[in-house]
């Protein structure tokens, strides 16, 4: 019981903007302090699914988008102690700075591999210094500092069942009783995503960049929050999601390292629960699920890859927590990720951009969907599809869906991203 709320903890971090040009501006900034010579050359290689996330992503604080502005900016004011909030204090001055940059040619970002592994290697080159960071396996696993040919922290990453996260050696029946029984007082700490999600949502309400959030609202009634569960839900999600990959200067708990995947697990249930009037503490044993669930299935699909890990993922953790507090039981529960598996496996991940928030959408209206009819005793199941006779199963074929399955599927994706410059 201790080690999954340990779990929960190391993976709830705030982000400031999408995870990934976060990523590479860390990885940047991380480099830079190595040391205090004019910069001359940034070059910067990542793996596909990075390189995508940031391609037409917003930078908070910055009208700018992309893997450039990302890696410029993390040279030029990133604070590598801040984690994923690198860019916090980014200026106008820095944004100058950083376009002065690209335009002379200082910088550049290539693809090192069509793969869901996260990978980022940062160099940056003064005067009379080279200096690498280098990220794997997630959004601030730094294993590599060198300058001038010398190691000055490294330790090996290599992808392995042995490197997956603890939680893969848990069944949903146990994630389920975990959130069910544990003491409320150990689930309390996950207000705060809450809040940090709530505050981002009510700014993307207010934002006027936020087009899809406002007729959300006009849909919903006029507000946030109507009488209407389902639509509620998607609104307030969609308006968290919208401004984060627009760019608003706020930041999102993220889970599994992503800033979407902690909206999708988190807001729907909060509108759900406000709307029906469920108490404070089902609605943090539904989180608990939602988070679970989610990292479960993520240490199968990977960080990263061609299929949308929020929508999926993120949708299939939701749903679970949805069928909980409709009143499900452990079967209700594997009923519903059965039914997420045969609706929404295979939604594309095209980067992080404004089409995520149609994608957060539909994720919740999915969710809502599965979980509805699993309560009520109605799923698709094996050996339907990619279903099979366990939830377990049925997640890592859903996994498998995404890496190796669309590995092909990824590289088109990219290919057409680079032809639109």
């Amino acid at each position: 019981m201790n080690e999954l709320c340990q779990l929960i903890r190391e993976d709830m971090r705030p982000a400031l903007g999408v995870t990934e040009p976060a990523a590479i501006a860390l990885a940047c900034a991380k480099a830079r302090t190595l040391s205090q010579k004019p910069v001359k050359r940034v070059m910067v290689r990542v793996n596909s699914g990075i390189y995508k996330n940031a391609f037409t992503c917003g930078i908070p604080g910055t009208s700018e988008v992309g893997n450039a502005y990302s890696a410029a900016l993390g040279v030029l004011c990133g604070d590598a102690e801040q984690g994923l909030c690198v860019l916090e204090h980014v200026t106008e001055e820095d944004v100058s700075a950083a376009r002065a940059m690209i335009e002379a040619g200082m910088v550049r970002v290539e693809i090192d591999s069509i793969s869901s592994q996260l990978y980022i290697s940062a160099v940056v080159e003064t005067e009379h210094d080279t200096c690498q960071t280098i990220l794997q396996g997630g959004h601030t696993n730094i294993c590599h500092i060198e300058k001038n040919g010398e190691v000055l922290f490294h330790k090996d990453f290599t992808p392995t069942e042995e490197t997956r996260s603890p939680i893969v050696k848990y069944q949903i029946a146990q994630l389920f009783s975990f959130a069910q029984q544990a003491p409320l007082e150990k689930l309390l700490f996950m207000e705060e995503a809450y809040k940090v999600n709530g505050e981002l949502a009510q700014s993307g309400a207010q934002w006027e960049c936020c087009v899809i959030t406002k007729e959300m609202i006009r849909q919903n009634g006029g507000g946030l929050l109507s009488d209407d569960a389902r639509m509620s839900a998607k609104a307030l999600a969609c308006a968290a999601a919208e401004a984060r990959v627009l760019g608003i200067d706020k930041a999102a708990m993220s889970i599994t390292g992503s800033g979407t995947h902690g909206i999708i697990c988190t807001l729907p249930l909060q509108a759900y629960c406000q709307v029906i009037g469920i108490e404070r503490e089902q609605m943090l044993r539904a989180t608990a699920i939602s988070y679970l669930v989610t990292m479960y299935m993520k240490e199968f699909s990977g960080k990263l890859s061609a299929f949308c890990g929020c929508g999926i993922a993120g949708g299939t953790g939701l749903a679970c927590a949805l069928a909980y507090l409709m009143g499900g039981d452990e079967e209700a529960l594997n009923r519903t990720i059965d039914n997420m598996a045969a609706a929404i496996t295979g939604m594309i991940c095209t980067g992080g951009n404004h089409c995520c928030c149609l994608k957060v959408v539909s994720a919740v209206d999915c969710a809502f969907t599965a979980s509805s009819l699993a309560v009520h005793g109605a799923a698709v199941g094996a050996p339907h599809g990619i279903c099979e006779r366990t939830p377990e199963q049925t997640i890592k074929n859903v996994g498998l869906i995404a890496d190796p399955g669309m590995v092909e599927t990824e590289r088109m994706i990219v290919d057409i991203m680079e032809a639109k410059e």
